[in-house]
């Protein structure tokens, strides 16, 4: 029988590192969702009984400020509504104090200006944006496991991002800081933006931290087998 167990989705390093589940398997998508979706599956196909997207999400109604903790009811992708689990984002929401349950928004690509933000705030009601969370969503849904989503917002949605912050992230999750380098060597007016924008996340990803050590190793999940790990 195969081992059961909890996958975490991230888009970055960084917050697969921070995520560490203690039985379980991360996956950082680093924005490629067709292997995203390979390595999912195969996780999926080898036992995995839970799926929690974790990390940092870009602000989508305005006043959202960084650091804003969401763990939404469902998510939205085009025309596509998927629900999280009600028990484990409760769960979460309760170790955590709360945390907002508006819906959160899945894209193919990274919102760059404000009024992308903003347009897709209005079409969708979401709070807050990511890559991976439709994808994992759609895929541990389809195979019939539980699906929560905990992500911090990171640039807010008042804020459109330098080209900078665009370019640096490689295919596994990590960081191409020679890209972002190169980026900032043709336009070094975009420096002041960069460093908010960093600013920002380092907020993000100490929210991220805290839930980790809240939450304890299985993030808030409660394997069948038996009552969480603290």
């Amino acid at each position: 029988m195969a081992r059961q167990f909890l996958v975490v989705v991230t888009g970055l390093l960084a917050e697969a590192r921070l995520a560490r589940p203690g039985s379980g398997r991360v996956i950082a998508g680093g924005g490629d969702l067709a292997r995203l979706q390979v390595e999912l599956r195969r996780a999926l196909s080898d036992g995995a009984e839970a799926v929690l997207s974790f990390g940092v999400a870009a602000g989508l109604r305005p006043g959202a400020a960084p650091g804003t903790l969401v763990i939404p009811a469902e998510v939205v992708s085009g025309p596509a509504r998927y629900e999280t689990d009600p028990s484990w984002s409760d769960r979460m929401r309760s170790a955590l104090g709360g945390a907002d349950p508006l819906p959160l928004a899945g894209v193919d690509s990274p919102l760059v200006r404000s009024t992308d933000k903003e347009q897709l705030h209005c079409a969708t009601g979401a709070i807050a944006a990511d890559m991976e969370s439709h994808c994992a969503a759609r895929l541990a849904l389809a195979a019939a496991r539980p699906f929560a989503a905990l992500r911090v917002i990171s640039d807010p949605a008042e804020r459109s991002l330098p080209p900078a912050a665009t370019v640096g992230m490689r295919r596994d999750g990590g960081i191409d800081l020679a890209a972002v380098i190169a980026s900032l060597v043709l336009s070094p007016r975009q420096l002041p933006e960069l460093a908010r924008v960093a600013a920002d996340v380092r907020v993000a990803m100490r929210t991220l931290g805290r839930c980790r050590s809240v939450l304890g190793p299985e993030l808030g999940w409660v394997p069948a087998s038996g009552g969480p790990t603290r």
